[in-house]
C-alpha cells in the first residue's frame, strides 16, 4: 500500500517536471540567435563561413542570424557586402573595423567575439571548423567561461548535436546542457550552401561595432609573421568538385609532381595524406585527414594511398572515391566505389596521355 502512494506521488510530481521541460525546450527554439564568426578574403567571404551560416540557418525556422567580419580597408566593406547577400537567412552583418584585426589573430578575435556576446546576448555562436575557427572559438569560449561543441556534422534541435568521435568511425550525439551562448564549430562539407534563385536573394543591414571600449591589453601577445599561398590555378582543396590525393607510395616529391600534372588535366585540387607531408612531398596545407582538410568532393582519386583511418576520416564523405593501389588488402579499397590493384608508375602515365586536357 505504502509503495503504491509513492508510486502515484512521484508520478504526480513528474507530469508538470515535463511540462516544464517542454515549455523551457520551446521557449529555447523562440528565441534563438546566432552569431558567425566569418572569414574573408579578397573582398568575400569564404564558402566554409557560408556552410556556418547554412548551419544556423538549421537551428530554428525563427533564428536571427547575425555574421561578424573583422579587418581593415576596403576588402572588408566589399567582404561585408558579399555576407550581406550570401544567405536569405543573415539578418545583419556586423564590422569591426580596424588595424587590430588586419590579421586574423586569435587574441584580438576572441576579445571582440567576447565584446559583442556582452551586447547582442546570442544563444549560438557558430564557426567554421578550420584553421580560422579552430583558432578563435577555444579562446573565445574560454573568455566567456563556456565548452564549445567541436566539427558538428548535424544539428538536430538547438541544443542537439551529432559530431564523430574515434576518427569519424563512430558518431555522437551531444546535449549542451550549459548557459548560452552554445558554441559550435562545424565541418563544412556537412552543411552544403544550396543554390540561392535569384528572386529568394535579399540584403541584410550592415552595422559598425563600436570599438571604444575594446581592450587595447588583449593585443599584442602573438604577431603577424607573414603568409604564404602557392602560385596555382587549381581550386581550393576544400571546395573542389574533383581531388587527386598522393601518398606516400609515390616515394619523393619529383614523383608526386604526376599528381600535380593530372589534377591540372583533370581541373582537381590536389591532396595527400600525413604520410606524404611528413616526407616533405608536399606542404602541409595540402594534407587531408583527420589532423588536416575534411573534403567531401564528387570525385576522390587516390594513388598510393593505403587508407589510415586517420586518412579516411578526412575523406569518407565523398561522393565516388577512386582508389589505386598496388596492395590488393590496402583499407582504402573497403571505401572505395572503384579500385584498380595495379602501380600507379604505370597507371598514371597512361592516364596523362589519355585524358585530354581540362579546358
Amino acid at each position: 500500500m505504502a509503495t503504491c502512494v509513492i508510486h502515484r506521488a512521484l508520478m504526480k510530481r513528474t507530469v508538470p517536471f515535463l511540462t516544464s521541460q517542454s515549455h523551457f525546450l520551446t521557449s529555447i527554439s523562440r528565441s534563438v540567435s546566432t552569431l558567425v564568426l566569418a572569414e574573408h578574403e579578397g573582398g568575400s567571404i569564404k564558402v566554409p563561413s557560408v556552410s556556418a551560416v547554412a548551419a544556423a540557418s538549421s537551428l530554428s525556422k525563427d533564428n536571427s542570424i547575425s555574421v561578424l567580419l573583422a579587418g581593415s580597408g576596403p576588402s572588408l566593406q566589399e567582404a561585408a557586402a558579399h555576407a550581406a547577400s550570401c544567405h536569405p537567412s543573415v539578418s545583419q552583418v556586423l564590422v569591426a573595423d580596424s588595424d587590430k584585426f588586419t590579421h586574423p589573430l586569435a587574441e584580438p578575435w576572441a576579445k571582440l567575439v567576447h565584446l559583442v556576446q556582452q551586447r547582442g546576448g546570442y544563444s549560438h555562436i557558430i564557426a567554421p571548423s578550420g584553421s580560422f575557427g579552430k583558432n578563435i572559438l577555444p579562446r573565445a569560449a574560454a573568455l566567456l567561461d563556456i565548452s564549445p561543441i567541436t566539427d558538428v556534422i548535424e544539428i538536430s534541435e538547438p541544443n542537439l548535436f551529432v559530431r564523430p568521435i574515434y576518427a569519424g568511425n563512430a558518431l555522437c550525439t551531444v546535449r549542451y546542457a550549459g548557459a548560452n551562448p552554445c558554441m559550435l564549430t562545424i565541418r563544412s562539407t556537412s552543411f552544403p550552401v544550396p543554390p540561392i534563385p535569384a528572386e529568394s536573394k535579399s540584403e541584410a543591414s550592415i552595422s559598425q561595432v563600436d570599438l571604444s571600449t575594446f581592450d587595447e591589453d588583449s593585443v599584442g601577445k602573438s604577431r603577424y609573421v607573414k603568409q604564404t599561398t602557392q602560385d596555382t590555378e587549381r581550386p581550393d582543396l576544400g571546395n573542389a568538385r574533383v581531388v587527386v590525393t598522393g601518398g606516400r607510395g609515390l616515394k619523393s616529391a619529383e614523383n608526386f609532381k604526376m599528381i600535380e600534372k593530372l589534377a591540372e588535366k583533370l581541373g582537381a585540387a590536389v591532396g595527400a595524406t600525413r604520410a606524404a607531408v611528413d616526407a616533405g612531398f608536399v606542404p602541409n596545407d595540402l594534407q587531408v585527414g583527420q589532423t588536416g582538410k575534411i573534403v567531401a568532393p564528387e570525385l576522390y582519386i587516390a594513388f598510393g594511398v593505403s587508407g589510415a583511418i586517420q586518412h579516411l576520416a578526412g575523406m569518407r564523405d565523398s561522393k565516388v572515391i577512386v582508389a589505386v593501389n598496388k596492395d590488393a588488402d590496402a583499407p582504402i579499397f573497403q571505401v572505395a566505389d572503384y579500385g584498380l590493384v595495379g602501380d600507379l608508375f604505370e597507371v598514371i602515365p597512361e592516364l596523362l596521355e589519355k585524358i585530354p586536357a581540362n579546358k
